[in-house]
């Protein structure tokens, strides 16, 4: 038998048959819906008369339109109110599982999949949604589909896929102080560009992989497709194991020692092939900001904005284009740069990892007046977690507070948008134009830079801003910590 990668021993263990144009029939495990790619797919099963196949492999959840205030009140905008009444209706007629926003399973699907023990090792993953790929990070083949896919998974618990070549990026060392997966994420984008990764699966590897938690092995998936891959993958380990380990609907006693076993086998044969291998040294990763419009136009805090003429004269179209939108000029330090807004949530950096590092830098300082601030948590529970740490209560003393959960200012499908021309530092993963809001203006970085900009009010280079040094997060008391709540009291 060949050797393989693990992304190729999952695929093909989940291949159930291959068409003549040597398309795989691919089984899903599990598959999240939300409501904005599904309500067509639904619709689509009427028409045909045809039942979901196996509704108890799809969970779904409110996130993208759902305000961030006032949850408990009704939808005050009539399209958002309708999309996420259309899910209720659709989930209920067809017998899916819904956490519907108030439950208290409820947040962004790439935050409650994983945290929830829906998402595990060895798994095929998929949502109408393309930062799927963040469930990579538990060794599990994830990626996004189309609303017509959704439609596919929904009827056969299968669909239709080309099978993506290998891509292999290592990165071995110990990255420096303040950068973080987010800011390893946008250097190698910004080496291997927007296109780097297509037609692709990429397997992140190395001691510097290794040494990342969960949260920032998912912030690094999840942000795998913005370099064009189909999706990024970890190898699971012990640090995977024990981040499942008594999750919701994770195996339990004797069902989870077994899953382990097959886990354990989750690994790439040491003599596989890649049809790409990169390499990366951890020390020669700074801290990192994008100033254009797309997550490759990315440099170290400490640097200038690109020249718009190459070493040869010629014009570089795309950083003109960039320049001219984003309002900076060839040459113009990041740090210094003015910022209106400060985002901290998302499907790349909501989670409470991403609050407590957040918390931490603010802690004994002052939001800048100059700055309006957006801390939204991923879910339900890391909002509960972030209260139970007394992360809301620094927060709050250093002129923040925190939002609800949902989708929020990462995409503008709600009441969260940066007016025209105002400069937004976000912890999301794309900084298209008005992506934010119509005319809003982006900058991606980590939740590290993100609280230093909110704090001055500009870019702000990490060390040039010390916390101070008894600054820490008090230990909770254990029994102030979420309970496990029963899984049968799913909607």
């Amino acid at each position: 038998m060949s050797s393989k990668t693990i992304f190729d021993k999952i695929w093909d263990a989940h291949e159930v048959s291959t068409l003549e144009d040597r398309s795989s029939v691919l089984y899903i495990d599990r598959h999240y819906i939300h409501e904005v790619t599904s309500p067509q797919a639904f619709d689509g099963l009427r028409q045909r008369e045809v039942s979901v196949f196996r509704p108890e492999r799809t969970f779904g959840t409110a996130d993208h339109n759902v305000p961030t205030l006032n949850q408990h009140l009704p939808i005050s905008e009539p399209a958002s109110a309708a999309q996420i009444s259309t899910l209720s209706k659709n989930c209920e007629d067809f017998g899916i599982s819904l956490f519907e926003l108030g439950h208290e399973w409820n947040g962004i699907v790439h935050v409650i999949g994983p945290e929830l023990g829906l998402t595990l090792p060895g798994m095929t993953v998929v949502c109408g949604d393309s930062h799927t790929s963040t469930h990579g990070a538990f060794g599990a083949v994830a990626f996004g589909i189309g609303t017509s896919e959704v439609e596919m998974v929904l009827a056969s618990q299968c669909v239709l896929q080309r099978k993506p070549k290998n891509m292999k990026i290592e990165i071995n060392g110990q990255l420096p102080k303040n950068v973080t997966a987010k800011d390893v994420a946008l250097y190698v984008i910004s080496k291997l560009g927007t296109g780097g990764g297509t037609g692709h699966f990429v397997e992140f590897c190395g001691s510097a992989i290794r040494s990342m938690s969960m949260e920032g092995r998912m912030t690094l998936c999840n942000m795998s497709i913005e370099m064009g891959a189909r999706g990024g993958l970890i190898q699971p380990d012990e640090t995977t194991f024990e981040y499942v380990r008594d999750l919701k609907f994770a195996p339990k006693e004797e069902d989870y020692n077994n899953s382990l076993e097959k886990w354990k086998m989750l690994t790439t044969d040491p003599d596989a092939e890649f049809h790409d291998e990169y390499f990366f040294k951890a020390e020669d990763i700074p801290v990192m900001i994008t100033w254009g419009t797309n997550p490759g136009l990315a440099i170290p805090v400490t640097a200038n904005v690109p020249e718009v003429k190459d070493e040869n004269g010629a014009v570089d179209v795309e950083v003109q284009a960039a320049q001219e939108y984003m309002g900076l000029t060839s040459g113009q330090a990041m740090a210094g740069q003015k910022i209106d807004y400060a985002f901290l949530g998302s499907c790349t950096n909501g989670r409470i990892e991403d609050l407590r590092e957040f918390a931490r830098i603010v802690e004994g300082k002052q939001k800048s007046p100059d700055v309006i601030a957006w801390i939204v948590p991923g879910s339900q529970q890391v909002l509960k977690q972030a209260q139970a740490e007394g992360i809301d209560q620094i927060l709050e003393k250093a002129g923040f507070g925190l939002r609800e959960p949902g989708c929020s200012a990462c995409l503008a499908m709600n009441e969260d948008k940066v007016p025209e021309g105002k400069y937004c530092i976000s912890t999301s993963n794309r900084n298209f134009e008005g992506r934010q809001g119509p005319g809003s203006r982006t900058f991606l970085a980590s939740p590290v830079s993100t609280a230093y900009a909110a704090i001055t009010g500009k870019i702000t280079i990490p060390d040039s801003l010390i916390p101070t040094p008894d600054s820490r997060l008090p230990t909770p008391d254990p029994d102030s910590l979420i309970p496990n709540p029963d899984p049968s009291h799913v909607i």
